[in-house]
């Protein structure tokens, strides 16, 4: 008998079933972390991360997409309400609603798509306040 043949293997669905519990609990611990440093820090800077996160679903080959509806609502942070505002070549498109003086306000220079095959620079605003 060989020295090997004394030693066990491991089936490979119980060995797929555990490194599934293994990504489960992985993943639920992430959230749970990311949930707990969201409470500690509430003067974080939040207006950056929803206009990088408007800029990257709003955009289709670089340039933005206008008018902006439903990605303005899938940027908009957990607890915070979004104002967005576009302006390129003489044209303004706004969604959400009328920021107050305290909301926290961001600047992006980007590229907008005024109609097909017309892209045009322009500037993002995106303006975060906490939801009351």
């Amino acid at each position: 008998m060989s020295f090997w043949s004394g030693r066990a293997q491991v089936e490979p669905l119980a060995a797929l079933a555990a490194v599934l519990a293994v990504c489960i609990g992985l993943t639920l611990y992430a959230g749970a972390v990311e949930a707990a440093l969201v409470s500690l820090s509430p003067d974080r800077a939040v207006a950056p991360t929803a206009a990088d996160r408007l800029v990257t679903t709003a955009s289709s080959f670089g340039s933005m997409e206008v008018p902006l509806g439903p990605n303005a609502s899938s940027a908009r942070p957990a607890g915070y309400e979004l104002n967005a505002t576009v302006a390129a070549e003489r044209s303004v498109w706004t969604v959400g609603p009328n920021p107050p003086d305290t909301s926290e306000c961001v600047r992006r220079r980007v590229s907008v798509r005024i109609a097909p095959a017309t892209v045009r620079p322009g500037t993002l605003e995106v303006c975060v306040w906490p939801v009351a």
